[in-house]
């Protein structure tokens, strides 16, 4: 049986979002049909609109999301109707080779990351009889959708979804490039290039895994002063001038690892990150760009200096350990959440809210579903 949904579909890339009735199929075996109650407005979307990565069009956007399940598959084992739940763009299987090793964010099953398809194979969204993929096999911006059992997380009846929300990407992924992929340590000095949803998570990161100094390099000042208050010890405009403090600070030494969260990732940023860091310094980038951009580097820098360049999907997190980790964390007061939410906005107000992104007025809009 067909059931319909309202959903914000990118038909074409360059062109606005569009609010549509999509047909929604039934669950198949390891798939659940899931009631969303917020979507977060990442810049991962705008490379999608942008045409910058691969998407299969048409698409439903949106990956960062909680909700309830209402409806289960007759192989489903990880929930149940009426639990609460929170998305992970990047499913978990648990048994194949990158999870059994606690590499789930690379778990075979993100293969379908590009098209959409989920792991049963195929689409669950259709409008006017043809196919829409799901981005991230998610498709939040939809205010129902059927996706894979692996792609949820269970979480607590009493967890407020709209919270929840924030715990799908932007936090663990900003949080885990510090403590995970950048392997922060106490007494480190680190520097973050931008603070967004993202990086704002990676400063918090950073703050808890004990780094002296946590710089901050973002052109909007809301975002800067925000950052402080996340655990910031100094902030900056440009890297020129987060540069010129890391070297009066470290003596010449500079920092110990950088961090680059931005929104889309340039040559002249990773390289400025690269002149950041100093003798066996690291870079970890957890950023998406075009599919023309490449990383070059001095070979001064990377072999007689022995600095390290590596690449980060989700901070390298497990999300089915560190999401309710995370969530002990934001209860117990040693991560916080209130000011990541700028704004809310209604499904049908989504263009409004990315240009919002667009312009530096949020840090992390977040779309409400009615139902």
């Amino acid at each position: 049986m067909k059931r319909k949904t309202k959903g914000a579909v990118l038909f074409e890339a360059g062109k606005p979002w569009q609010i549509v009735e999509l047909d929604l199929d039934e669950p198949r075996e390891e798939e659940i049909l899931v009631r969303f109650a917020a979507t977060g407005l990442c810049h991962s979307e705008v490379h999608a609109a942008n045409g910058n990565i691969q998407t299969k069009l048409p698409v439903v956007g949106g990956h960062e999301a909680a909700g309830v399940v209402e409806e289960v598959g007759s192989r489903v084992t990880r929930v149940r109707p009426g639990d609460k739940v929170i998305t992970t763009f990047s499913p978990s299987c648990g048994v194949c080779e990158y999870c059994s090793t606690g590499r789930q964010s690379i778990c075979v099953l993100t293969a379908g990351l590009a098209t959409g398809e989920l792991p049963a194979g195929g689409f669950r969204f259709h409008h006017r009889g043809k196919d829409v993929s799901s981005f991230s096999m998610l498709g939040s911006f939809a205010e129902r959708a059927v996706i894979s059992q692996y792609s949820v997380v269970k979480v607590a009846p009493s967890t407020d979804l709209l919270t929840a929300a924030l715990f799908s990407c932007g936090i663990p992924t900003g949080w885990g490039t510090a403590a995970i992929a950048g392997n922060v340590e106490p007494g480190q000095v680190v520097v973050i290039f931008g603070a967004g949803g993202i990086g704002m998570n990676a400063v918090q990161g950073a703050a808890y895994s004990g780094a002296s100094e946590v710089i901050v390099v973002e052109p909007v000042r809301m975002k800067r002063e925000l950052a402080k208050k996340f655990g910031a010890t100094q902030t900056f405009a440009t890297a020129q001038e987060a540069v010129t403090a890391i070297t009066k600070l470290t003596g010449g030494v500079m920092a110990d690892k950088a961090l680059v969260t931005v929104g889309e990732v340039t040559s002249d940023i990773a390289l400025a990150a690269q002149n950041s860091v100093g003798r066996s310094g690291e870079v970890v980038i957890t950023a998406l760009a075009r599919q023309t951009f490449s990383i070059s580097a001095p070979s001064d820098i990377m072999l007689t200096q022995q600095k390290v360049i590596r690449g980060s999907l989700y901070g390298s997190t497990s999300p089915q350990f560190h999401i309710p980790h995370l969530l002990d964390l934001y209860r117990t007061g040693d991560l916080k959440v209130d000011g990541l939410i700028t704004r809310t906005y209604s499904l049908d107000e989504i263009n409004t809210g990315y240009q919002h992104l667009l312009n530096g007025e949020i840090v992390r809009g977040m779309v409400v579903h009615k139902h």
